[in-house]
This record gives C-alpha cells, structure tokens and sequence, in this order.
C-alpha cells in the first residue's frame, strides 16, 4: 500500500511575527473556513518569511482554499529548510506540464521519486516520453518489480497506446494524478487527496473531474462548504456535470444537510436526462429522512424502468423495505419475495424477508429456513448471526439461540440490537446479572430514541417470561414494546449499501 506520511509534524509553537493574524488563521482553520485561515497566514509567512512551521499550516491550508501563489511561496520555505513535505513536488510538476516543458517535469519527477510518490515515477516519465515523440515502454519497463506502480504503468500504457501522438503533456499529468486521487477517496480523509487533486486541476485546468475529486476530498476533511464552492465551477454543460450534482447531493447528505440534499436530488430527478441512478438517490435520501412512503413510489419507478427483466434483486429488497417502512407490510413482504425469488443466494435478501417475518410475527418456521439458509451462505456476518439468534429466540427456544447471540456481540460488541437482544435472551433463561449487563453495553451506543427503553429494562427487567410452548411475538403497538425503525435495523443488520456511489468516469486520455 502507498505509504501516506507526507504531512510535516509541526511543533506546537511557532515565531509569527503577526501574532494577531496567526490566532486569526488558526481560528478561521479551527472553524473549517480555509480561506480566511490562508489569508492570514499569508500574512504571517510574510512577517516570518524563513519560518517553516508557518509555511507548513499556510500550504496546506492554500491547497485547501486554491490559494495557488500562496502554495508556491510556502513551498519554497519549505525547501529553503529542507523540510518540504513529499507532494509538494507535485507543485512543479503540475506546473510543468501545464506549460508542456518536458525538461522542467523530468526534474520534478526526479524530485518526486525521492519520496513515497516513486509509485507514479515511471508512468510519469512515459508521459514525458510520449509528450516527446519518444517510446514510452522502458520508462513503464521500470515499474515491473513494485506491484503498485506497475499497476498505474499497466493502466497508463493502455491509456497512451489511445491517446494522439505527442498528447501535450497536460493531460497525461493531470489524469494520473487523478486516478491516485481516486484510489485514495474511499480510504482515510487525507490531505495528500486534496494535493493530487489540486495538482491534477493545475496541470490541465479544464478537467472537471479532478474538481469532482477536490471536492469530495475537501468534504471528507469536514470543509462542505468549500466543497461546494468547488463544485459550482463544474458548469452545466460540462461532461461531469451529471457527476458533479450527484457528488453534491452526496456531500449535503453526508454532512446532515438534509433539506438541502432533497432539495438538489429532486432538482436532479426533475431533469429532462435523469435517470435511475438519480431516482435511486433520490428514494434513498426520502427513505432515511422518513418518506418511506414516497421513496417507495421512486423504487417502484426503477423496477418499470428495468424493462423485460422486471428489477434485480436488490431493487425489490429496497422496494420491499420502503414499503415495510411505510406500514404497508403486506405489500412489503411480497416485494421482499420477489427479491429472494430473484436472489436465492443473496443473503441480504434471506436475511432481510427472514428477519422481517420474524418482527412481524409471520411464520416463524419459515423465517428461521430462510435465515439458516442465510447464515450458511455468510456465516461470518453478525447482523445475520443475530438475526438467526433472535429467530430461534422467539420460538421458544432460546438455548439454540444464546450461542449465536452470544457470538455475534462477540463479534460487533457496539451493535445497540444485538446487545438488546442477548440481554433478553440471558433474561429469560434467569442469567438476570448478564442480562442487565449486555442491556448497559446496548445502552452506550442507543440512539435516543431506544434509551428510555433500553434503561427501563435495566431496572425492571423484561415484564414477563415468555412461554415456550404458546409464545408468538405480536405485531409492534399490540403488547410488543415499541421498537427502533425496523428497516433503519434490517439495514443496519444486512450491511446494504443504499446509496449509490457518486458516477465518476474512469480515467480517460
């Protein structure tokens, strides 16, 4: 794996000759607002022009507010005390291929393959040869014996053997600087995603795509709003356009903005080119903000689009959860069987209609057959180990369950369900001590909405043991005690991803 310790660890003090701008800088840094923190720190480098540990808080936050002069002048104290971090190479570098100067890129690719970005060495220097005319193959040659590199070298070379003659280098640069960008955007929030972005724009400006990727880095280290500056120089006419709305949607979700985010998803579906991705985000951002009811109008609507092959599995999964969530469980559950008719060895979709039947207390047997089979198909996942658990539970036999529910706390120790439920099953065997103890480690993860419930079993118990022989769990709001939102838990419990990721194009010439 790429090594990722670029960032300087600054010490904890600092000479400024501007202290009233440095506590300003660190505050508007403080407050996720980059670009009042890289004006004042431009400040500050220039009354402490030869001090590093300024220069160093006044790159990163230039980077992050595309303050590019501001970079370059923080960059260079930083190579005046040799103390510069590894991407700030990716500077010059950008620099020279935007302007085509293959000599002034091959002496930035020399600097970068000192540092843990050698990985993009070789392809970098093919791109210079193919910039020149000249064969790029024992420039890729060279990445043979490092299975990361190789891999960029792998991708590259089918990218140039596309690409016109003399592609100007810009666009080779830019690219790649963007896939590793890409790589690195499911991975820890990292300022190295914000560089590689940045360099990438600077190298071909027009590239959208590397903007795409700069905000999304941008979001994940909790700067939205500057993502979404970002984002509005994607214009509408713009080939990443569509990616750009979805990675905004995305973004506004992800940071709890939800009026926000419907509001840019249903902008999104009122398009006269929207499609199912968009009415796919759309349902789901109306099914986590309590619309089940309409975000199952949307689902329906990508099950019609599917044409002859009437919906895949997981759209009627999704289907069936809205509807299960809208109270309207008998439609749900025949939804849910659909997807397991269309996945019968999927199980999320086992365990899901398994768990759900169970909840609503339809026939037991039956839901225990789907989640056995569920549980042989993943035997590892504890959400379907619980799931099984609970089931053999509210038959009545709960020896059979404590196993696996023992297992699966074990296995997610701050999963709230799983904790509830082995407490109940401890307490109805009479291991009360064990009982209240699994319902206090519940507690330390409970929603609010699950405390009240979750501290009144602590005290009292539950309120009556259940008889084996005639027990049958009744329908939430008859005698059942009231419980979180039961397709939030089956979610939870099946590890679905219900959101689509944002559609960003691979890597192009």
């Amino acid at each position: 794996m790429l090594a990722l310790g670029l960032v300087l660890a600054a010490p904890a003090t600092a000479g400024t000759g501007d202290l009233s701008a440095y506590l300003k800088a660190r505050a508007a840094d403080a407050a996720g607002r980059p670009d009042l923190a890289a004006a004042s720190y431009a400040k500050v480098l220039a009354a402490s022009p030869d001090d590093p540990v300024v220069a160093i808080r006044a790159y990163r936050e230039a980077l992050e507010a595309g303050d590019m002069p501001l970079a370059n002048r923080a960059v260079a104290v930083l190579n005046k005390a040799g103390v510069a971090p590894a991407d700030a190479a990716l500077l010059p570098l950008a620099d020279a291929a935007h302007a085509n100067d293959t000599k002034a890129a091959d002496a930035a690719i020399g600097t970068l393959a000192t540092g843990p970005l050698v990985v993009l060495a070789p392809s970098l220097y093919a791109w210079v040869a193919h910039a020149e005319g000249r064969d790029p193959g024992p420039a890729l040659a060279t990445a043979a014996k490092d299975p990361v590199a190789n891999r960029f070298a792998t991708e590259t070379r089918d990218l140039i053997a596309k690409a016109p003659a003399r592609q100007p280098l810009a666009i080779g640069v830019s690219r790649l600087l963007a896939h590793l960008a890409s790589d690195l955007a499911l991975g820890e929030p990292s300022p190295l995603s914000i560089a590689l972005a940045q360099a990438s724009l600077r190298a071909d400006p027009s590239y959208d795509r590397a903007r795409i990727l700069l905000a999304h880095a941008l979001a994940r280290n909790a700067l939205v709003d500057r993502a979404l500056v970002v984002l509005d120089q994607v214009g509408p006419k713009s080939p990443f356009a569509v990616a750009a709305a979805a990675e905004r949607i995305d973004i506004l979700a992800n940071a709890d903005r939800d009026g926000e985010a419907l509001a840019a998803a249903k902008n999104r579906v009122d398009q006269p080119g929207a499609d199912a991705a968009d009415w796919q985000r759309y349902a789901d951002l109306l099914l986590t903000t309590g619309n089940a009811a309409e975000a199952a109008t949307w689902y329906q609507r990508i099950i019609a689009a599917d044409g002859k092959s009437g919906g895949s599995w997981g759209a009627w999964l999704q289907y069936g959860g809205a509807l299960d969530q809208a109270g309207r469980w008998p439609e749900a559950r025949e939804a849910l069987e659909k997807a397991v008719a269309r996945g019968p060895a999927q199980p999320l979709a086992l365990n899901y209609l398994g768990f759900a039947q169970v909840e609503h207390g339809d026939d037991i047997p039956a839901s225990i057959k789907l989640l056995e089979r569920a549980s042989r198909l993943d035997p590892t996942n504890a959400s379907i180990t619980d799931s099984l658990g609970w089931a053999y539970h509210l038959s009545g036999d709960t020896a059979r369950a404590l196993p696996l529910l023992e297992r699966a706390a074990q296995a997610e120790p701050a999963n709230t369900e799983i904790g509830d439920h082995l407490g109940d099953a401890y307490w109805t065997v009479g291991r009360q001590y064990e009982a209240r103890y699994a319902w206090r480690a519940a507690l330390l993860t409970a929603e609010p909405t699950e405390t009240a419930r979750l501290t009144a079993k602590i005290a009292n118990g539950l309120p009556q043991k259940p008889d084996a022989d005639n027990f049958h769990p009744l329908p939430e709001g008859r005698g059942r005690p009231a419980r979180q939102s039961r397709v939030g838990r089956v979610r939870a419990r099946c590890r679905w991803n219900w959101t689509v990721e944002t559609a960003i194009p691979p890597m192009e010439a």
